[in-house]
């Protein structure tokens, strides 16, 4: 090899190196922003469908052209458990190249990190945990959520049962979370309201396997209605082993046992006729509905979105709608976030506080009807054609 030809490919390898180190002028900053959620564990169908949706939601944000960044989600484990919940909060939080935290499903988990979150000042939009402390409990900037508290839920539920079912006597059965005491804290007060009685009120751990005991204190009680203020896992053994007992009370629920995971646990013949409320219409009437089952089905998921999936991808178009207008700076996001309004999101506007709380949300009313959880005004129990327990 002569000298010559030595000294061509020594400049071309100096050459082919710069072109490689150098960056390419159309390459995005990555930004990354954190979902939470459980992924493991009894609710973690519900977890799975919610990180599922924020996913997507920066798939399809990440293939605009226009946008100026390129956002990387973080997913973590909360287990829906309070101890777990504070570590993942505190991975989140304490890493400076995470913008903005979105988490999460379980009250229970997310009411032990918002002191985490208040001391790393970190901008957080919860995505579906109900408890009202979670955005009430303080006046903090940072902490904002799109999905409801579980009071207006309760308000309509006693409303809809004394009123229009007629029903006059309850028995209360809720798991001792926060999350549970709530749920029974507010239907009790609305419910006293309305007229009608708690004849009892019985608060078990939600991990319980045998409530035979309660239920049968509860059978001699003989309620018109069993109130139930829980997840879907004890919500599913309290209505299995109701019928095993004979209870024949109708069984009346909140929004944290709506979702298929619900009947595909009892079974669609004994969870015909339940009822629960729930925050948010039918995916298909929402305003991008469509466009988000779309685009959810187009992406090969194999696990469904759950109930909560539209709150999740909606929250997630938030924050990084937000980020391409304030860059990725944790003080100027958390400023901007809590001026929010009037901001449209497939489940419809979306408008902030003063304490970060989303005042847009109606409550809408669900029963079981052939294995699915349909809209009460849209169902044959609506027409009369199909009765509740004791009508």
């Amino acid at each position: 090899m002569n000298r010559k030809f030595k000294q061509r490919i020594g400049t071309a390898l100096v050459g082919l190196a710069m072109i490689a180190g150098a960056p390419l002028a159309s390459a995005k900053e990555v930004v990354k922003i954190a979902f939470l959620a459980p992924l493991t564990g009894s609710v973690s169908a519900d977890g799975i469908g919610g990180r599922n949706s924020a996913e997507l939601a920066v798939k399809v944000h990440n293939a605009d052209p226009k946008s100026k960044y390129e956002f990387q989600l973080v997913t973590l484990d909360d287990e829906c458990k309070p101890s777990t919940g504070v570590q993942v909060a505190t991975k989140a939080s304490a890493d400076p190249s995470i913008m903005t935290v979105i988490g999460s499903y379980c009250s229970a988990a997310t009411i032990a990190m918002v002191p985490v979150f208040i001391r790393f000042k970190v901008p957080v939009v919860v995505w579906a945990a109900v408890l009202p402390a979670i955005t009430y409990g303080q006046k903090s900037d940072n902490i904002n959520r799109v999905s409801a508290t579980l009071i207006n839920q309760n308000r309509v539920a006693a409303q809809f049962m004394t009123k229009s079912q007629h029903y006059k006597t309850w028995v209360a059965l809720y798991d001792t979370t926060d999350y549970g005491k709530d749920m029974f804290k507010y239907f009790d007060q609305f419910l006293k309201e309305q007229g009608g009685t708690m004849v009892a009120s019985f608060g078990v751990p939600p991990d319980q396997q045998d409530l035979t005991a309660v239920l049968t204190k509860i059978k001699e009680l003989n309620p018109e209605v069993i109130y139930f203020g829980g997840l879907t896992p004890l919500g599913v053994r309290v209505l299995k082993q109701m019928d095993q007992l004979g209870i024949k009370a109708q069984f009346q629920g909140t929004s944290g046992m709506v979702g298929p995971s619900f009947i595909q646990g009892a079974g669609a013949g004994l969870a015909e006729g339940v009822i629960a409320m729930y925050d948010m219409k039918p995916v298909e009437d929402l305003p991008g509905g469509k466009f988000f089952m779309d685009k959810y089905k187009e992406a090969g998921y194999n696990e469904p979105f759950a109930a909560y999936g539209p709150y999740a991808y909606s929250a997630t178009t938030l924050v990084m709608d937000t980020i391409e207008k304030t860059g990725p700076d944790r003080a100027k996001i958390t400023a901007e976030l809590r001026k929010i309004k009037d901001y449209q999101a497939i489940v419809g506007k979306i408008t902030f506080d003063d304490h970060g709380q989303n005042i847009n949300p109606t409550t809408t009313k669900y029963v079981v009807q052939d294995g699915e959880f349909i809209d009460w005004d849209k169902s044959e129990y609506a027409t009369g054609k199909r009765k509740l327990k004791g009508r």
